[in-house]
């Protein structure tokens, strides 16, 4: 089989362990995508992760700030001290939200001239649990975080995924796309070979489950005679 190497989100280069949120559901009705191809490697999804956000609507907006930040602070240091619960910030890559850089997060405007809020990560691995139990560790968490003056912390959407460092499967990924592609040429007799391309791009993602992820490298292979 001769493979020609030429080419969701993808894994940047040189950034090999960095985790990343893994969003859309793959072959779902409604958000199908024709561009992620049939084979590659299907597997859990290192954290489960919810997005929640803390806002305050003290009308003095030192006060509510000072708030806010407080109840974030307080979140990390019981996070500190419980095992299975981390917490991150980032929209696609993510990064541990620690007492160095929590006061980076960004306010914006809740709705009203006195109420502001801001956002960040809670997750939990998946390893050895089911959605329902990561779900409900984080939800039993997010009750746990001591209230500071009126700011609030409440989930924000549904649970997501993440994944770290996508491009150490590229190798499996491969295997798979080759094992494959050898035998659809073997189909055809030993005439044909499959001749691939995409291989060198990085590998990209999508959710395959409520706790699986599917990676993949957008490859595209034909099956042409052998040249004589």
């Amino acid at each position: 089989m001769a493979m020609l190497i030429s080419s969701g989100a993808s894994a940047q280069s040189g950034a090999a362990l960095e985790e990343v949120v893994v969003t859309a559901m793959r072959r779902d009705a409604d958000n199908y995508d024709e561009r992620i191809p049939a084979i590659g490697l299907r597997r859990i999804a290192d954290y489960a992760v919810q997005q929640v956000y803390v806002a305050g609507d003290t009308r003095e907006a030192d006060q509510r700030r000072s708030e806010i930040y407080a109840m974030i602070k307080g979140a990390i240091e019981l996070a500190t001290g419980r095992g299975g619960i981390e917490l991150a910030t980032g929209e696609m890559v993510v990064e541990p939200l620690t007492l160095t850089n929590y006061r980076n997060l960004p306010l914006q405007n809740d709705g009203r001239p006195d109420s502001e809020r801001t956002s960040f990560l809670i997750k939990t691995r998946l390893s050895g649990v089911d959605a329902k139990a990561a779900l409900e560790r984080i939800h039993n968490f997010i009750k746990s975080v001591p209230t500071v003056g009126r700011a609030e912390l409440k989930p924000q959407g549904e649970l997501t995924l993440s994944v770290v460092g996508p491009d150490q499967y590229r190798g499996q990924i491969i295997d798979l796309v080759a094992a494959d592609a050898r035998q659809t040429a073997a189909k055809l007799g030993q005439d044909y070979a499959a001749q691939a391309k995409g291989l060198d791009r990085p590998v990209e993602w999508s959710r395959a489950s409520l706790t699986e992820v599917f990676l993949y490298v957008p490859y595209a292979y034909d099956v042409l005679p052998r040249p004589q």
